[in-house]
């Protein structure tokens, strides 16, 4: 009998997701990815959002102690450069997918972060690029030259964050092999404690180096996170031999735009939609798109369908410009099946542009002593909302999923969808109370009121995000193909951007229309003004984003194990995970 060998063991532990290790062979599970790979990965976030938010919450003070800027001015400007901050992973994206992929784009745009770092470091610490010390009144503003210099600093930052925002959760999650069950549920843990590395680094950001700013100025304030920054490099560099590297699959986005191209040109033509069985895709095992696998068609968006409809069989088939793949259509008719569920959360932002902006404002106002011996710096109260992430984050993923998971089955507890609805719906008591509290504070004496009266706004503000950013994290991974995932986070930080920078168009609008910075809701000082009447405009905004997400969520179709979710399906996503029958 001939003697049959057994399999070799190496089979069987290789990954499926196409990733590699840093010899460029298909990675093996038992040495690569997985938490043996994360920790190094979190370090590099909770370094970059440790110098994120140590300049996001004290950027407002700067530009109106240091650089004399009005109040309202230095708000707008510092909701556009975090709207900056967060669009920009639009361009990180395409550099990571196209050409460098994730964890060399990564490397590269956290060198242009440190660089920025190191620049802001220099504003403040040499005399000739900000204002002299003010003696006599009116002080004199910042000159055009020190303005420059600072807002070339901020750009590069934000440069910086928006090449490594898009990359490192999805970076991470490749960590986790799709095929594997056990290194699936590892996954969703792993977004999860992601979130708390986000939330870790900044409470670090926003108290301790708040406190070094408070006590030894700007420069100490900004000089570490610099020296922080400059060490995550050398950290993220130490894994290497751990990681699992996903090869750049090429432009997205020409991709999209040849479907596009093709299916319009295809539609002058008369062309009609045959069937699945007509239309083209090709006969090898992997898809057109290098690195990723094929995708089955769906009948969603049939138009675009006429992109892979082959008009000629004696023809060129590897034009892409007139004749694309069903693998290809569908990956465009992922990304746009996105887009309604995008659209329906942007409102949830404007609330978190005030985290840093107007809530900080307040509390400048405020008796932020304790025991008459420690007074709390200002920059350092969005501490509450944070604190509300490191300790729902654990205490949601130790009890509440267990629980969830018994009660629905699902790997999650809920669905990501639901889960966002949750954080929406939070949202909306988060800015009645930010309003009732700030009428309270408004009609008490000035430093009478205690800046604790804060932490029930920046309380369900930090839950809502909880609920929110996780959802989206989960949501915008699982739904983009194998070639799109780092588009896909882009797109959903993209909406973190716009928020704020609707958050300045907002306050601009209500400037212009409530009789301005002189007689209006928003003035120059936050005692003049009356930000309880703007609270109120974002409860209602919020209202009306809910019902619109709670629409659009329930006639979701997406992408599950490669199909379609069919009818059935989107009333388990919004229904708690039981079948309805």
């Amino acid at each position: 009998m001939e003697k049959i060998e057994p399999e070799p063991i190496m089979a069987t532990t290789l990954v499926t997701n196409g990733t590699v290790d840093f010899r460029g062979r298909t990675a093996d599970k038992r040495t690569t990815g997985g938490w043996k790979a994360s920790p190094f990965i979190m370090v590099n976030e909770v370094a970059e959002r440790l110098a994120f938010f140590a300049i996001a919450v004290n950027m407002v003070a700067y530009l109106v102690i240091e650089m004399r800027q009005a109040l309202p001015d230095a708000a707008t400007h510092v909701t556009n450069w975090v709207g900056a901050a967060y669009v920009l992973p639009l361009f990180g994206a395409f550099v990571a997918d196209s050409y460098l992929g994730r964890f060399m784009t990564i490397v590269v745009f956290s060198c242009i972060y440190a660089v920025g770092m190191v620049l802001l470091t220099l504003s403040a610490s040499i005399d000739s690029l900000h204002p002299p010390p003010c003696m006599a009144r009116p002080c004199p503003p910042a000159t055009q030259g020190q303005t420059s210099f600072l807002y070339v600093a901020l750009t590069l930052i934000a440069l910086g964050t928006g090449g490594i925002k898009p990359c490192v959760s999805s970076f991470g999650a490749d960590q986790f092999d799709e095929a594997d069950e056990k290194e699936m549920t590892k996954k969703y843990a792993f977004f999860n404690w992601f979130f708390f590395t986000i939330n870790m680094g900044a409470i670090l950001g926003i108290t301790v180096l708040v406190y070094i700013q408070d006590k030894k100025g700007w420069t100490w304030g900004f000089g570490v996170p610099t020296g922080a920054m400059i060490l995550s490099l050398i950290i993220l560099a130490a894994g290497v031999p751990y990681y699992r590297f996903q090869r750049p699959m090429g432009s997205p986005f020409t991709r999209f735009l040849q479907v596009t191209v093709a299916s319009i040109g295809n539609h002058l033509k008369g062309v009609q939609v045959p069937s699945e069985a007509q239309l083209y895709e090709v006969s090898s095992k992997e898809s057109d798109i290098k690195g990723a696998r094929k995708l089955p068609h769906t009948t969603q968006y049939r138009f675009l369908d006429k992109a892979a409809v082959v008009i000629d069989p004696e023809g060129n088939t590897r034009n892409r410009w007139r004749l694309c793949t069903v693998t290809q259509v569908e990956e465009f008719k992922c990304l746009i099946r996105l887009l309604p569920i995008w659209a329906s959360t942007i409102a949830l932002q404007i609330c978190f542009a005030q985290f840093s902006t107007f809530f900080v404002s307040q509390a400048r106002t405020m008796d932020r002593e304790l025991n008459n011996s420690f007074t709390i710096p200002p920059g350092s109260i969005p501490v509450f909302g944070t604190v509300t992430g490191l300790v729902l984050v654990p205490f949601y993923e130790k009890f509440i999923v267990p629980m969830l998971r018994k009660r629905t089955g699902l790997p999650r507890g809920i669905t990501s969808l639901q889960r966002i609805g949750v954080g929406l719906f939070i949202s909306i008591f988060a800015m009645i109370i930010a309003s009732l509290v700030e009428k309270k504070r408004r009609d008490s004496s000035p430093l009478q009121i205690s800046v604790f009266w804060l932490f029930p706004q920046y309380f369900l503000v930090g839950t809502a995000e909880v609920f929110t950013y996780v959802g989206q994290l989960e949501f915008f991974y699982d739904e983009a193909t194998d070639s799109t995932r780092s588009i896909s986070g882009a797109i959903f930080l993209s909406e973190i951007g716009l928020g704020s920078w609707l958050s300045t168009a907002l306050v601009k609008i209500i400037e212009a229309t409530t009789g301005g910075v002189e007689r209006g809701w928003l003035r120059n000082t936050v005692n003049t003004s009356k930000l309880d009447n703007f609270y109120w405009v974002l409860t209602g905004i919020n209202v009306v984003n809910f019902f619109i997400y709670l629409w659009v969520a329930r006639r979701y179709k997406g992408k599950k194990r490669g199909t379609v979710i069919d009818e059935a399906e989107v009333e388990v996503q919004m229904s708690g995970g039981k079948e309805v029958n």
